[in-house]
């Protein structure tokens, strides 16, 4: 899931279009995948695909947002931006499910946008880099919500029958996307990007989140959730040996600050639940 990054700066066709695409090759793979476990392809028409429905819309604003991103900075400030959404998650828990705000979680949030203070270069949005981080940020508000909304009203069904609902549903919202912007498939795909679109689709979303919800049978929730905490450095890395994009000193330090409280607090989180 790392990878994502990389292939968000390397590939070249619209962010719309390649969400498209990646979300096609996702439902086939998920669906084959399905088929294979023997496990059900379909949750109905009901309250759940109505909340389904809503978070695949939140879903794909977070993929583009984070993919146009990627494309305003580089992976490093776009991901690390992107991931203070534990801390968002944090926040916006209480607001739409209307309980108690943690003490221990706002202090984290303030530290945490201490180390998005580090990201930005100025707060002038002609600046590339600053409108990378404001992209980031609004990736992972999306992602928060898409979360909070699959976690909290859909305990029913299965990760991986969601997900391929999630990008059944992508598939038909962003379809008008190949023809908005003329997409030339010979050109663009067979002779471009085919084999960056192939990976995005087939190993980062499909079986990329396969394994981590199947990771949650071997490990604890609180594993996972820390282990998380390393998608930003992992992507940082693949970005330095493939597009060979160095961290600045101040990109390391806001990293430092932001994983730290994300981290800290999926900790927090998960300890509170078993508590409770």
């Amino acid at each position: 899931m790392s990878s994502s990054g990389v292939l968000g700066r390397y590939i070249t066709l619209p962010t719309p279009v390649t969400i498209w695409i990646r979300s096609v090759i996702a439902v086939i793979t998920l669906y084959l995948i399905l088929k294979a476990l023997k496990k059900s392809t379909f949750i109905g028409w009901g309250r759940h695909f109505r909340i389904v429905l809503i978070s695949s819309v939140f879903l794909g604003a977070h993929w583009i947002t984070y993919f146009s991103a990627l494309q305003a900075a580089d992976v490093a400030i776009a991901m690390l931006s992107m991931f203070t959404y534990p801390i968002m998650t944090a926040l916006l828990e209480p607001l739409l499910l209307k309980s108690k705000f943690d003490k221990g979680s706002l202090l984290l949030s303030f530290i945490a946008l201490v180390g998005v203070f580090f990201l930005v270069p100025d707060l002038n949005f002609d600046n590339s880099v600053t409108r990378g981080v404001f992209l980031g940020l609004l990736a992972g508000f999306f992602y928060a919500i898409r979360n909070i909304l699959m976690k909290k009203n859909l305990t029913d069904h299965g990760g991986l029958t969601l997900m391929y609902y999630q990008m059944a549903i992508l598939t038909l919202l962003l379809w008008p996307a190949a023809f908005i912007y003329n997409l030339d498939f010979n050109t663009q795909i067979i002779h471009g990007d085919w084999e960056a679109l192939l990976i995005l689709g087939l190993v980062t979303t499909a079986f990329g989140h396969t394994l981590f919800v199947r990771s949650l049978k071997n490990f604890t929730v609180t594993t996972v959730s820390i282990l998380s905490c390393l998608t930003p450095l992992l992507g940082t890395l693949l970005a330095f040996f493939i597009l060979d994009e160095v961290p600045k000193g101040q990109t390391v330090l806001a990293g430092a600050i932001i994983l730290f409280t994300a981290g800290l607090e999926s900790y927090r989180s998960v300890q509170q639940k078993k508590r409770n």
